[in-house]
């Protein structure tokens, strides 16, 4: 008789300051926006369970198949979905970027918050390309950097047409700033940070960081 797998409970991520463990979070497993719509959950979820499910033998994985099936269980429920994200929001609420990655130094701070910004934006079109779109107030809070300081950066941005600006004010990252974003990903240090989702400062010091970034060949300069 053929064995059932044995699945173990997924460990928290982490445990808040508090001593409160928080949950997975399952927008992130599922590589979905937090607003995303009952049938686009449901789309990825039969997607993954395809994939994940241990009855695969190439690329199962009982693990995130267990995970999946919690993800799927409360995002497809309105009222233990609206629960969820109340508590993500409290205990998940990622650091804004200005904790390891400088905006403020002239120049260099400058062309730092056009690399957060595309990175910003990059990975919402990743992450759910039928919603893109990033407000300003996102934005501006995802960076954790006063809205007036983004102003200019947002201009230069819309200008190089790396990114758009839709009638709702939200911004959406275009094909030439998805082809910027992939191209020097391999030769900017902060960027690649940022794409990887980073949290700690990088080890490198920021003389050099922003020496590659000051590089013409990373192609942010005012023309």
């Amino acid at each position: 008789m053929h064995k059932k797998p044995r699945v173990e409970t997924p460990k928290p991520q982490s445990e808040a300051g508090d001593g409160v463990k928080t949950v997975p979070d399952y927008y992130e497993f599922l590589q979905i926006s937090p607003s995303a719509e009952a049938g686009t959950i449901h789309r990825v979820y039969r997607f993954l369970a395809s994939r994940l499910h241990p009855d695969n033998q190439n690329t199962g994985d009982p693990e995130k198949f267990y995970l999946l099936q919690q993800a799927y269980e409360v995002l497809s429920d309105p009222e233990r979905r609206a629960a969820y994200d109340e508590m993500r929001q409290k205990k998940c609420q990622p650091a804004p970027l200005s904790t390891w990655i400088d905006f403020m130094d002239s120049m260099q701070g400058e062309l730092n918050r056009r690399l957060a910004v595309l990175a910003v934006l990059y990975f919402q079109r990743r992450a759910n390309p039928y919603a893109p779109e990033i407000s300003f107030g996102e934005v501006e809070a995802r960076l954790g950097f006063p809205r007036d300081y983004l102003e200019f950066t947002a201009w230069y941005l819309r200008t190089k047409g790396y990114i758009t600006r839709g009638d709702n004010s939200a911004f959406t990252i275009t094909a030439e700033g998805v082809d910027f974003v992939e191209k020097q990903r391999v030769t900017i240090p902060i960027l690649q940070k940022l794409l990887t989702t980073a949290v700690d400062a990088p080890s490198s010091g920021a003389a050099a960081v922003n020496q590659e970034i000051l590089n013409p060949s990373a192609e942010l300069h005012p023309e």
